[in-house]
């Protein structure tokens, strides 16, 4: 179980220092990324709406198309994005042959961590990162910091209060 703050994982660019909003949570846009694991967004989504009062998260796959591709979708959304909360749950399995099986995040859920770490910085405190149950953690996120939601958000909530009572003024 982690104890760590999950932002402290962000912290790539040592001089870098964090970004001031101008807003507070109950203002901030989020975007839940997830994998397979629709009910444990959906969890995060109500909690998030429900019992910190923050605006509607995005859960892509609920908004329209409007005859746009995935990634121009996504885009869009994430341009208007100020927090995201990425869900690494064991979607996929690996077989390696050897007897060493694991379970993975999806790859989009992958890319669009990349894409929110890149958009907003590792130091930024804008990007949480959960994790559920066995699920591999890849190599070039060794070291990486989350928050363990193995028995759902609300066994998680007061951590993730925690992380996000820096916006709550």
């Amino acid at each position: 179980e982690c104890t760590m703050e999950a932002r402290e994982y962000l912290e790539l660019d040592e001089g870098a220092e964090k970004r001031t909003f101008t807003k507070n949570l109950r203002e901030m846009s989020a975007f839940i990324v997830h994998g397979k694991d629709k009910a444990l967004a959906y969890e995060l989504k109500d909690f998030l709406q429900n019992n910190l009062k923050m605006k509607e998260p995005t859960i892509l796959f609920q908004k329209p198309s409007s005859g746009k591709t995935i990634i121009e979708k996504f885009e869009e959304s994430a341009q208007r994005t100020d927090l995201a909360f990425v869900l690494l749950t064991p979607d996929d399995f690996l077989d390696d042959g050897q007897g060493t099986n694991r379970y993975y995040a999806r790859q989009n859920v992958m890319f669009e961590l990349g894409y929110f770490v890149a958009k907003f910085g590792r130091k930024s405190g804008r990007v949480f990162l959960f994790k559920s149950g066995d699920t591999n953690i890849p190599s070039d996120l060794s070291g990486v910091v989350y928050i363990d939601v193995t028995h759902g958000i609300a066994s998680a909530s007061e951590q993730i209060r925690t992380e996000l009572n820096e916006f709550s003024q």
